[in-house]
């Protein structure tokens, strides 16, 4: 186990760290064992599957905005796949072009090859003859969280 699930006070889950992380947040004693490995130990603690925060935090910001936008969530959104060519992604294409006022957007980015993110240029997909097989979205929590 190299994830700890992390538990509101109320049992709802809130994210996933490592059990480096974990150990800290016991020693910290701002959360607790909710449900460990049977018969391991790190120190004096049981490794821990489960913590749950002994105060209770307020998640109301999670689920109004949505996400912020970064190159690793748009990757994450898109599976790592290339939006031209299904191929494996490794860089981020603007739509609409930077130079020609294309923002850092979730609607106007999308996981992009090496070869289709040079070879569309500064150019919009139209003009390059490169259509989208798929149209990016903004993402919830949940969608971001779940791949």
């Amino acid at each position: 186990m190299d994830a700890v699930l992390v538990i509101n006070a109320d049992l709802g889950p809130l994210h996933q760290v490592t059990v480096q992380h974990a150990i800290r947040m016991l020693c910290r004693r701002v959360a607790e064992i909710h449900e460990a490995e049977p018969d391991q130990v790190i120190g004096i603690f049981p490794v821990p599957r489960v913590v749950r925060l002994v105060r209770y935090v307020v998640t109301r910001w999670r689920f109004s905005a949505g996400p912020a936008w970064s190159r690793g969530g748009v990757l994450r959104r898109d599976g790592r796949r290339c939006a031209y060519c299904d191929a494996p992604a490794s860089t981020i294409d603007h739509i609409l072009p930077r130079s020609r006022g294309g923002r850092n957007t979730w609607k106007n980015t999308t996981a992009a090859c090496y070869e289709c993110n040079q070879r569309k240029g500064d150019r919009t997909p139209a003009e390059a003859d490169m259509p989208l097989r798929r149209e990016p979205v903004t993402p919830t929590w949940v969608a971001l969280a779940g791949r």
